[in-house]
């Protein structure tokens, strides 16, 4: 007995410094929403042509348009959502400068290749990808930044046609009606690829690529009002947060320790692993962490608990009634497994149900929360299941059901 509860008891602090010293890891690897780390929020308006209107269909069109362009540059989990009928408003988390973010999301982003003759050959509807990168070229006499461009089946034909007709001619190439370069044509290119230089840094090349990989406007828009957003919850009121959590969570475990007692311990090794694995998942989905994504955490946390409160309180049940620990273990979880499975899978789908209708800091809860129960179930099912089934197979423990609150002919509480 006294080498079995070493054994969890050195297993539980193992885990715990586990999480301690990773937590510094997870904290660099997880990403922060606007709320917690602040951003910029631009507002823009729909500009319709003389004598049109801007209709629902454009606007939907627009707002597809500006999440790929802000996902194209890596921003995380950006809020964009329509204002009435005709405007637009984008949050963008990390993002200090809003300038930055209008040039990326403001720009019209016409792509046209024209031939020696003003004819237009190709443009950015004929587009299947675009990239920013090094000039791969050894033979270029410097290292230089490029966007390179594929095209798609028809904008590969159109451009080795075009090639192959003005060979030793110009092709200009234009972007938003102002010339980039006009290169001369020394070879058919039949592959579908294209590069445009012109002495960018490899985070212009980047933000150009963006700008063109996500379509042009369906129409103009004008920057209504931009800013920088503050944190709502600070750096050092974040830190003492998460501080504050951890210290819950140990509070939390020495109460079900102190109470369940070995079954408690258990319970210890199955949230702490809950822990790490719900973080790992967070830093390896990129799932951007907002307050009402913490919210989901802590509901998750909760929904854990009460799972191995269901398991604890039939394995109590069961070694009432005088049966061994391994039939009660047994027993224990059979009776649990649908009243935990009935609470979680309501939860999952009321999470899908968010999602789908929800926007911004309401999908985002709904992930997380999503992404806890998961987990948690996985805790209170496996982890929770293999290490008492390990504990019925311990001699010591077997012969001193008293140690999971239990003795002959009723239940011991607390």
């Amino acid at each position: 007995m006294k080498k079995g509860g070493i054994w969890l008891t050195l297993s539980v602090v193992v885990l715990a410094v586990a999480v301690i010293c990773s937590f510094g890891y997870f904290r660099d690897n997880i990403n922060l929403g606007l709320d917690l780390q602040g951003g910029a929020e631009v507002v823009l308006q729909a500009v319709p042509e003389e004598g049109q209107t801007v209709s629902a269909d454009d606007m939907e069109a627009l707002k597809e348009i500006m999440r790929n362009r802000v996902d194209n540059i890596g921003v995380s989990e950006p809020i964009i959502q329509l204002e009435g009928d005709d405007r637009i408003i984008v949050q963008l988390a990390g993002v200090d400068n809003p300038d930055e973010a209008i040039d990326i999301l403001g720009r019209t982003a016409k792509l046209e290749f024209v031939d020696p003759y003003g004819n237009v050959i190709l443009t950015g509807a004929d587009l299947e990808d675009a990239k920013g990168v090094r000039n791969p070229n050894p033979s270029s006499p410097r290292e230089e930044n490029v966007i390179s461009l594929h095209f798609n089946d028809a904008g590969t034909k159109a451009f080795a046609d075009a090639t192959s007709k003005f060979f030793k001619q110009q092709i200009a190439i234009y972007l938003d009606g102002e010339l980039l370069m006009a290169p001369e044509v020394d070879s058919v290119i039949t592959n579908g690829q294209a590069q445009i230089s012109g002495g960018y840094t490899l985070e212009e090349a980047i933000a150009e690529a963006a700008v063109l990989k996500g379509g042009a406007l369906p129409v103009d828009v004008e920057v209504m009002s931009k800013r920088t957003v503050g944190p709502s919850l600070g750096a050092d009121s974040l830190q003492k947060s998460l501080y504050a959590g951890m210290v819950g969570m140990a509070l939390l475990l020495v109460f079900i320790i102190a109470y369940y007692r070995l079954p408690g311990v258990v319970a210890a090794l199955s949230l702490v692993a809950y822990t790490i694995v719900m973080l790992f998942l967070m830093c390896w989905l990129h799932i951007t962490l907002t307050l009402p994504g913490i919210a989901g955490v802590l509901l998750s946390i909760g929904m854990a608990v009460d799972a191995n409160i269901i398991i604890y309180e039939r394995l109590r049940e069961e070694l009432a009634a005088d049966k061994s620990l391994a039939a009660a273990v047994t027993a224990a979880f059979r009776r649990a497994l649908w009243t935990i499975l009935d609470s979680n899978i309501t939860t999952l789908l009321a999470t899908v149900v968010l999602f789908q209708f929800g926007t911004g800091s309401v999908q985002g809860f709904a992930v997380t929360l999503a992404v806890g129960i998961v987990v948690s179930m996985f805790s209170a099912l496996v982890v929770t299941r293999y290490l008492l089934k390990w504990c019925a197979q311990v001699p010591a423990f077997a012969a001193h059901t008293a140690l999971f609150g239990a003795k002959k002919g009723g239940v011991v509480r607390g």
